[in-house]
């Protein structure tokens, strides 16, 4: 083998290596489906960021819009995850908010592309629903951002 098959080689193991680390064990969730059924459930884009933690494009959901009074949910199990007076517009082009209601999000070291962040799923079916960084407002300085496609929103009943 010449050296830059070797190279080559060393590189594509340590990407291999970084790319799809997570820290943590796998946890087990109040509702568990087979792919099958997730895929059966829940439209294309919904699946690929719930089921295959993708992201959707900055600017694309229109929950970044939705400003009404009521609570955000998980677009798997229905779950509460944010209640409408914890939104703020961050400017990044995702529903940004500061505070989950209780025990509805779960989080876990997500070490993907070479960065640490803090990845949030939802805590019934574990559904990837996007990440929290240090930079929010007040009272928590969290930014808790969330793909609009890993979620619903049902207004508050007048």
């Amino acid at each position: 083998m010449n050296r830059r098959g070797i190279l080559g080689a060393s590189g594509l193991a340590l990407a291999i290596g970084l790319w799809p680390f997570r820290q943590g064990e796998a946890a087990s969730f109040p509702v568990t489906l087979s792919d099958a059924e997730w895929r059966k459930r829940l439209s294309p884009p919904a699946y690929r960021v719930l089921r295959q933690e993708g992201t959707e494009a900055p600017f694309s959901s229109p929950l970044l819009r939705e400003h009404r009074a009521g609570l955000f949910t998980c677009g798997g199990c229905r779950r509460p995850l944010f209640a409408s007076r914890t939104k703020f517009e961050s400017g990044t082009g995702w529903p940004s908010f500061w505070a989950p209601l209780k025990d509805a999000v779960g989080t876990r070291r997500d070490m993907t592309f070479g960065m640490s962040r803090t990845e949030v799923h939802c805590a019934r079916c574990g559904g990837h629903l996007g990440h929290v960084f240090d930079d929010g407002p007040k009272p928590t300085g969290l930014r808790y951002c969330m793909n609009g496609a890993a979620m619903g929103f049902a207004p508050a009943r007048a």
